[in-house]
């Protein structure tokens, strides 16, 4: 393909590649109580299989741009969608909870590279000056999986099967790799810079002993002392990784980037916010089908409300930004999405359908604003020599945040239910009402992380749209 005139045909095929990884992000959620049955698990021991996922995305992200430079976009373009075909194929044909986990690492390793690989065929294809059109227009599908997954994801459990949540994803991924060798560029334009293996090796030990420790509170049956030992090894990794970069010329993200304020905060303030949203998409399908009797096609359907206030909430972020500073806003919207997450502690067999709906939707809306404006934040700053390390350095927060926010939210959901069977209680609602509170808590406190940006910061316009891009 001729880099001038690069065919329009490039830009489906990366935005169908970010549509199969966000929606199969979400799609599962609410097949997880069909697929505990089918499995002989209990549905609140099923985080294993969204945290699988969302861990070996965060661990490969910091590796996929090296990975294309050596090898070259088309092939990795084209192994990322085999591998994720393959993992699908696994998933469906899955007979146990660890062969089911075992699957979706596999089709994790996929996913992790989908987007950001094809991202830079697109960059190399198109000049600077249009690349934010292409991008936001490969953009797209990634506002729809999420919005189709739940309700497609309930609705195959009520007609098919579970594994058809996987299954779908196989013609689509043959169609991909036809359309890959024949329109993706080689993409092996240059030699490929030397690679931190050491830091690499250091961050990804670090990042899966953290999630093992959170995961084996729930679901692992792992003893306290063990658990004890993950966490310190995991957080002794992290700080060894920083002391190593510290020391080297090009290491994986530079120290540097927390020299900037905004940057540093974004960061800190996305991993401990997500820490606690990115629980509601695997808790709230759970809570209505567990303890509500909902179908998966119904529990799908009450997901649609979240999706469509946020995407009508994201336009309101440049005007509030401008109205009330960056500082503000984050704020007050962090506050906001703890006390929406709460508020689900109320939630009862006997509350109106439409308050239901409208609960909803007011989490989806103060949710979808709190990462237009926190990932704006966290990018505004960085200039060119360190954009796309920070941009994928904040990539890799959100895919760990979201995995370790579903293992979070299970040890503080395991925890409740013993405690209430304990007392004789046997009320799962009750479990789930003190998880809700819990999270929300945690949203609350990662307020005072915003609270340290300064109140003067400008915001920058077209920033929002275009860090919704990246």
């Amino acid at each position: 393909m001729n880099n001038d005139n690069p065919r329009p045909i490039l830009l489906w095929l990366v935005a169908i590649g970010f549509f199969m990884q966000t929606l199969d992000t979400t799609i599962v959620n609410t097949a997880l109580p069909a697929m505990a049955k089918s499995l002989g698990e209990s549905p609140l021991r099923m985080q294993s299989v969204i945290v699988a996922y969302s861990l070996v995305m965060a661990m490969l992200i910091p590796a996929s741009g090296w990975i294309a430079d050596r090898f070259g976009t088309r092939r990795i373009f084209f192994s990322a969608i085999v591998l994720f075909a393959i993992g699908s194929l696994l998933c469906a044909s899955s007979r146990s909870l660890g062969q089911l986990v075992a699957s979706r690492v596999v089709q994790g390793m996929g996913g992790a590279l989908l987007l950001p690989v094809g991202r830079l065929a697109v960059l190399r294809a198109f000049p600077r000056e249009k690349f934010l059109a292409a991008m936001s227009f490969v953009a797209i599908p990634g506002m729809i999986g999420p919005l189709l997954g739940p309700t497609l994801g309930g609705w195959l459990v009520v007609v098919a099967s579970w594994h058809w949540i996987f299954l779908i994803n196989v013609p689509v991924a043959l169609v991909g790799c036809i359309a890959t060798m024949k329109h993706m560029p080689v993409g092996r334009d240059q030699a490929p810079t030397r690679f931190d293996m050491g830091g690499y090796l250091l961050l990804a030990f670090g990042m899966v002993t953290i999630s093992l420790s959170l995961d084996g509170l729930s679901d692992l049956g792992l003893r306290q002392a063990t658990v004890l030992v993950l966490m310190i090894f995991g957080l002794a990794s992290l700080v060894a990784y920083w002391l190593h970069a510290a020391r080297r010329p090009d290491p994986l993200f530079s120290p540097r980037l927390f020299s900037v304020p905004t940057v540093s905060i974004g960061l800190l303030g996305n991993l401990f916010a997500r820490l606690g949203s990115s629980c509601m998409p695997f808790l709230i399908p759970l809570l209505l089908q567990v303890c509500l009797d909902y179908s998966p096609l119904q529990a799908g359907l009450m997901m649609v409300p979240v999706a469509v206030a946020g995407i009508l909430s994201k336009r309101l972020a440049t005007t509030l930004i401008s109205w009330a500073g960056y500082r503000m806003v984050l704020v007050v919207n962090t506050a906001l999405v703890g006390l929406a997450m709460a508020s689900f502690g109320l939630m009862s067999p006997d509350m109106p359908l439409w308050l239901r709906i409208v609960q909803l939707a007011c989490f989806g809306a103060v949710n979808s604003l709190q990462f237009t404006a926190m990932n704006t934040i966290a990018l505004k700053d960085l200039d060119v020599s360190m954009a796309s390390s920070g941009n994928s350095l904040l990539s890799m927060v959100q895919m760990l945040a979201m995995g370790m926010g579903v293992a979070a939210a299970s040890a503080v959901l395991a925890a409740f239910t013993g405690y209430y069977e304990s007392a004789g209680a046997h009320q799962t609602l009750y479990a789930f009402h003190a998880t809700f509170a819990t999270m929300g808590l945690i949203t609350v406190a990662s307020a005072w992380i915003f609270w340290q940006l300064s109140s003067d910061i400008e915001p920058l316009v077209g920033s929002h749209e275009a860090t919704e891009v990246a």
